[in-house]
């Protein structure tokens, strides 16, 4: 069982940055595969990126490459998401999420909101 916390969520103008955090309970965390995803009003839930417990790999949404930097702690169980050049299109409520397979993502964070203003 792992549980997720997420926070750094906030308001910016757009270009402006912020950094999100995922706090992960339980001692397997270095065995999860982590990711990111976000939930604009009205819309589905998207993928943002993922990272592999080792940290070697990782992918990201056409949308947030180059822009956003996911990466792990797996000392501190902790997972980030580097968030710049923010455009108003990244509003969204931002969950975090673990996965100990192939398959799909088995825990969920509450999520944090992210406000970009223009």
């Amino acid at each position: 069982q792992v549980q997720l916390v997420e926070s750094g969520g906030g308001s910016v103008q757009a270009g402006g940055s912020l950094r999100l955090s995922c706090a992960a309970s339980g001692r397997t965390f270095s065995t999860y595969t982590m990711g990111w995803f976000r939930q604009a009003p009205g819309k589905e839930r998207e993928f943002v990126c993922l990272i592999t417990w080792s940290g070697s790999v990782k992918y990201y949404a056409d949308s947030v490459k180059g822009r956003f930097t996911i990466s792990r702690d797996n000392v501190l169980n902790t997972v980030y998401l580097q968030m710049k050049s923010l455009k108003p299109e990244d509003t969204a409520v931002y969950y975090c999420a673990a996965r100990s397979g192939p398959a799909k993502f088995d825990y969920w964070g509450q999520g944090t909101q992210v406000t970009v203003s223009s």
